[in-house]
């Protein structure tokens, strides 16, 4: 995960830039309450467990294919029409790579849309490793990748058993995190990073899609986490961004959804919001309060299961729960 990290330092006034319409006022949204499934944090969990057992995720790897495959069968148990998109992206050293990106949709018929999303490949070097010895090596990606698929997979699931009214459309997507270590000496692009979002941007799996609005989860897992106002989620979607934080404090999760204006961090929603004009935010986990870090085995070969705090994705996975249903 990501990328450029700058602390924003000193009060910052967003609201008045914020571009995206707010959702909870469209009017296509549905205007019934439907009663919100419970979310199982024990079968997000078996889900992250799944993803580690083929190894790292790395694109061009049997990894990749195997649970590319997985994924897809995943998301059309649970009753998803699923789209699958294959394409070739460009790494910042010239590298080539196979990008696998899934799209699983329910009732894509609906006006009112939101877009989930999260990134499921993984880093091909442990470059922030302690152990030079290990900074060449794959990793597990845990955390960073596996944790938010497997709140979405758990929300595919619960979907399946109570069709929400509104539309979902789950994105998985591939080749994110294949941007340049901070060692390259050459060029630091933010359009290094998320190349396979920005394939989809390109080209969705809907020809003129759009969204009311979309929420991308990476790093969702730690048991010490801290989500705060990501600055480009607010600058693009404050008003989604509210939105979030206030049903997670209503839900009694202040002290995890920080209302205080975080890092700047190049992700996914970034492009989303760029080239789509869809309201994207990042939850993502900065320590913000502390260093100003990721959590601390990103991009590491110590980004493993046991790192995964069910807490943590049971919390994750109420908010966007109460917020769909």
């Amino acid at each position: 995960m990501t990328h450029y990290l700058f602390l924003i330092i000193g009060a910052i006034l967003l609201t008045g830039c914020a571009k995206g319409s707010s959702p909870a006022t469209s009017s296509a949204a549905p205007k019934e309450v439907q009663a919100v499934p419970v979310f199982s944090a024990d079968s997000a969990y078996k889900a992250v467990e799944r993803q580690l057992e083929f190894g790292p995720r790395v694109p061009g790897s049997e990894a990749q294919e195997a649970c590319a495959l997985w994924l897809h069968q995943e998301l059309e148990r649970y009753g998803a029409k699923v789209v699958e998109q294959r394409a070739t992206v460009t790494a910042y050293d010239g590298t080539r790579y196979p990008c696998i990106n899934l799209v699983g949709s329910y009732n894509p018929e609906a006006k009112h849309r939101i877009l989930l999303m999260a990134h499921w490949d993984s880093r091909p070097i442990a470059d922030e490793d302690p152990d030079p010895a290990k900074r060449n090596e794959p990793i597990p990606a845990a955390n960073d990748g596996a944790s938010g698929v497997g709140v979405l997979l758990e929300i595919a699931r619960q979907a399946s058993l109570q069709s929400p009214r509104a539309g979902i459309d789950i994105f998985l997507t591939d080749a994110e995190d294949l941007g340049a270590p901070s060692s390259w000496e050459g060029p630091h692009n933010e359009e290094a990073w998320g190349l396979g979002t920005q394939q989809w941007c390109q080209n969705p799996h809907v020809s003129g899609y759009t969204a009311t609005y979309g929420i991308l989860l990476d790093m969702v897992g730690s048991p010490n986490a801290s989500f705060y106002r990501e600055y480009y989620s607010d600058y693009y979607a404050n008003d989604v961004v509210s939105l979030v934080w206030k049903t997670a404090a209503k839900l009694g999760y202040k002290h995890l959804f920080v209302d205080k204006t975080g890092a700047r961090i190049t992700d996914d929603h970034v492009f989303v919001n760029r080239s789509l004009g869809i309201p994207t935010i990042d939850i993502i986990d900065t320590r913000v309060g502390g260093n100003g870090s990721f959590f601390p085995y990103w991009h590491t070969t110590e980004d493993t299961l046991d790192k995964i705090s069910k807490e943590t994705l049971q919390k994750v996975g109420d908010v966007i729960m109460h917020l769909i249903y």
